[in-house]
């Protein structure tokens, strides 16, 4: 028989996702709604969903319409298991993704991403390029459960998979424009046409302004009668800044399809996207005195934020009231010095709203719960020790990329067919931060990210014995390299210093193979095996603001340890080496040039077997494995030539070094499901139950000799068991539901992650215990044309942010519903729809960040409020 294509752009089959619009029909045309055959292409091979032993969530291109999803973070919510955030404001224009309890949540390359996104067969490897927008596409495909023999590397927690629609010549094309809330204004089109014989073409773009939703206020002016003075200055370049979260956004793709015979088809695309976005929306919801020792972090005190920084010893300053005025400084100094001439605290007074807030701003800037008093600026009086002030950080989240895809598949006999996938991509992304969210310079930065991937992918797929076996054998190959450059310019810690450009090189090499053995019409059984080889350089470099570094005429072969007044011990009354009297920076002196590096290499494999006991029904059960690549600490703060982390010791040989490297976290998954198609076809029932073995799980962790720190280490093992459910239903002709339930218990092993300081009782970062989905759509047709109705909701239980899970970092669960309603004329070619996110007006938040111990703040992501918006669309 003739082997079937297995080419992104092949896959003619897909019409439907298991949430399929209501007017669907089955294959054979029977009247009444039935859910319709869906093919995916999760094991390389073009397969029915209902046959395929996987976990998967299937959405098409009409239901992304239909729910108003318009980027991938969106679709998390109809998926079981799955968590997709946007980073904020720390981590710029990137996604934050978990499935199953598995992800990251940094975005320096030093880390790897634990779930694997695909943009038509190709890997996106990093977190900073993986918030996409969701433009021109065929349908997206979630796998759900460790993706090692097929996927590779960093799809330990599963994979995304987006397919946009392919050119097919047909002349067709639309138009959309839309309007909505924050003057929200886009327009979507594509044209598909054909260029020559066997040469087709698609276009495709989108354009989108839309205004930040929360307010940015300069205190002083806002709050007249207090201590604090005004700067309407709110960051370099930006100073009518007044909002956060708005962006301009401009995408576009053209792809080109060539069939010159029918064994060979050749697909080219190449796409670029560019966002000029205002800083990430962040808002504080609590400040207060730092934790120290055994103090809690108390809300409602000052942190008189007064100090140069805490140093190695932590130090605590006080004064003849007993009260906290600063951190081993040798010299108490003001970040922010009143109009009194007094230093300005940070306290419950810069929390425009919740429960620790004392600010009487009131509803007179609009809700309270979308009011910053940030201004991205470090006004400090210059010191000795810190004299790169003044400071003013960008207030941005601006994000260029582009890329070419190339697909090649060619028939080279009916059974035996031959696929090469090639890429090339390249982005850059710069975001400013203001991690107090205060007027007050605690921590502000500026970060820029430069990144460029190559990959080649080369599969052979075969069937034999007339289709009694068939799989596929091949290998891959990514190339990467990426630079990240800041200025950090951190108060709190004394230090105030150019990052950078770290460099990151890395390659990963694969060769993989599965096959499935048909032994009767029924049964199938499916081994499969990858190889892969990865290498990680990270390269430091730490100077100072001007360009200089610390002790530029030192020479490492001549003069010895690098001197720094602290390591030496110059003065016993030292609080740290950031405190008055040492050289600026010298906490990093010999981090410049230093590299460190992880190699490493790996085998996954995958057994399954399903079995299908009727039409209506097929069971499977399977064992796989994956993992996430392993490292080096990306953000040392002494390196091996600091000194002692005992002043009086002096340099003793570098017990404070913070390089270091970290494994690969593995896991071994078992699963069982079924897949069930019931009421001829009006229910269709998809479900798995799994057990996780996870070990060497990396986490980020406060766990150096010396402060300060953020380090990735391995903390342990855990195991994970949950399960998932999903639904379609057709009830009546014109009428359907859909949904999800899932449900999963994460359980540490203590006493693997008690050397980490975790009790056991933790979970993942982003991981919720329960979530489920549900949504309903009603089609009336009349002879004008028809009118759609439809409304989404979904819930997740409640999560933590960090991986200790205090109680400063977790999001209480919430429910957020949304609707649409839309009408299409009889003759399709114009079609008008209203939609309302969050119909509710629930506020909840997308992310939290506790720094209480450091900072003595908690920050928040805000989710959007209410919006709507009216989109007009044209086909032709």
């Amino acid at each position: 028989m003739k082997f079937k294509t297995l080419s992104v752009a092949s896959s003619l089959a897909i019409v439907a996702s298991m949430a399929a619009p209501a007017y669907a029909q089955d294959a054979e045309g029977d009247e009444g709604a039935r859910t319709n055959t869906i093919v995916v292409t999760a094991e390389f091979r073009e397969t029915n969903l209902q046959d395929t032993p996987i976990a998967i969530t299937a959405v098409n291109a009409e239901m992304l319409e239909a729910r108003g999803q318009t980027d991938i973070a969106q679709v998390a919510a109809q998926a079981p298991n799955v968590t997709l955030k946007p980073q904020p404001q720390n981590g710029g224009s990137g996604l934050i993704a978990f499935i199953r309890g598995v992800g990251q949540v940094d975005f320096n390359y030093a880390l790897d991403p634990g779930v694997g996104v695909y943009v038509d067969d190709v890997f996106i490897p990093t977190l900073s390029s993986s918030l996409l927008e969701l433009m021109d596409l065929d349908r997206i495909e979630v796998l759900r459960g460790p993706q090692g023999t097929l996927a590779g590397k960093n799809s330990i927690g599963g994979s995304i998979k987006l397919f946009s629609a392919r050119p097919e010549g047909s002349g067709e094309g639309y138009l959309r424009a839309t309007y909505g809330s924050f003057d929200r204004m886009e327009l979507r089109g594509m044209a598909d046409f054909e260029v020559a014989d066997n040469l087709f073409a698609r276009v495709s773009g989108f354009g989108r302004s839309v205004d930040g939703y929360v307010t940015q206020l300069d205190y002083g002016l806002t709050h007249p009668g207090s201590n604090v003075p005004s700067n309407n200055a709110r960051g370099r370049g930006n100073p009518d800044n007044t909002t956060m979260g708005g962006s301009n956004t401009t995408a576009g793709r053209i792809a080109l399809r060539w069939v010159p015979t029918d064994r060979l088809e050749v697909n080219i695309s190449a796409d670029f996207s560019s966002t000029k976005g205002e800083a990430g929306p962040t808002v504080l919801l609590a400040a207060g005195k730092a934790t120290g020792g055994a103090t809690a972090f108390d809300p409602f005190s000052d942190n008189p934020a007064a100090s140069v920084g805490n140093g190695i010893a932590g130090t605590e300053i006080y004064n003849d009231d007993d009260e906290l005025v600063g951190y081993g400084a040798y010299e108490s100094l003001p970040w922010l010095t009143g109009l009194d001439g007094d230093a300005v605290p940070v306290n419950c007074a810069f929390v425009p709203n919740g429960p620790y807030s004392c600010d009487n701003i009131g509803n007179a800037f609009g809700d309270p719960g979308f009011i910053a008093y940030s201004n991205f600026l470090d006004a400090r009086t210059p010191t000795s020790q810190a004299p790169y002030k003044p400071y003013s950080a960008l207030q941005n989240q601006d994000f260029t990329g582009w890329g070419i895809h190339s697909n090649v598949t060619y028939d080279l006999m009916d059974d035996l067919q031959v696929v090469w996938i090639s890429s090339w991509r390249e982005y850059e992304s710069k975001w400013g931060q203001d991690q107090d969210a205060t007027p007050v310079p605690v921590a502000q930065l500026d970060n820029q990210l430069n990144h460029r991937a190559w990959s080649q992918e080369l599969r052979l797929n075969f069937e034999l014995a007339d289709g009694m076996v068939e799989g596929t054998v091949g290998g891959f190959l990514l190339d990467q390299a990426g630079e990240y450059t800041a200025r950090v310019d951190l108060n709190y810690a004394g230090i105030d210093f150019i990052h950078g450009p770290d460099t990151t090189p890395s390659t990963t090499k694969a060769i993989f193979g599965t096959a499935t053995l048909h032994p009767t019409p029924d049964m199938s059984i499916t081994g499969g095996l990858r190889y892969t080889k990865d290498k990680k350089v990270y390269t430091y470099f730490r100077s100072n603001p001007d360009g200089s570094y610390p002790f530029d005429d030192y020479n490492p072969e001549t003069d010895g340890p690098p001197i720094c007044e602290y390591f030496y011990g110059a003065d016993p009354d030292f609080g740290g080496p950031v405190s008055l009297g040492n050289t600026p920076n010298c906490l990093l002196t010999g981090l410049f040039g230093l590299s460190d590096s992880f190699r490493g290499d790996r085998f996954d494999w995958r057994v399954s077997a399903d079995y299908r006991f009727s039409d209506e029904l097929l069971m499977y059960a399977s064992v796989s494995t994956g993992f996430k690549g392993g490292g080096v600490n990306p953000r040392p703060f002494f390196g091996p030539s600091a000194g002692s982390c005992d002043p009086a010791e002096g340099y003793v040989g570098g017990p404070c070094n913070q390089l270091k490297s970290f494994n690969p976290e593995t896991i071994v998954t078992y699963e069982v499901g079924f897949k069930a198609d019931l009421l001829d076809r009006r229910l269709r029932l998809n479900g798995a139950a799994f057990y996780n073995d996870y070990s060497n799980i990396i986490l980020q962790l406060s766990a150096c000799p010396a402060s300060p720190c953020l380090q990735p280490n391995n903390v342990g093992s855990a195991e994970v068991k949950g399960f998932e459910l999903e639904f379609a239903a057709f009830p009546v002709d014109g009428l359907s539901f859909d949904g999800g339930l899932s449900y999963l218990d994460f359980q540490y092993d203590t006493a693997s992650v008690a050397p980490a300081g975790l009790t056991g009782n933790e979970v993942t970062p982003y991981t919720p215990e329960w979530t489920y989905s549900l949504g309903g759509q009603y089609d009336y047709e009349m002879d004008a044309g028809t009118v759609m109705f439809r409304v989404d909701g979904a819930y997740q239980s409640a999560i933590y942010t960090d991986s200790f899970n205090t109680s400063w970092s977790k999001i209480d669960g919430y429910f957020v519903a949304n609707g649409r309603i839309g009408f299409t004329t009889a003759d399709e070619e114009w079609n008008v729809a209203l939609e309302v996110q969050n119909m509710f007006d629930k506020y909840y938040f997308n992310s939290v960040s506790d720094v209480t111990g450091s900072l003595g703040l908690v920050t928040g992501v805000p989710g959007l409020p209410r919006t709507w918006s009216l989109s007009v669309g044209r086909r032709f």
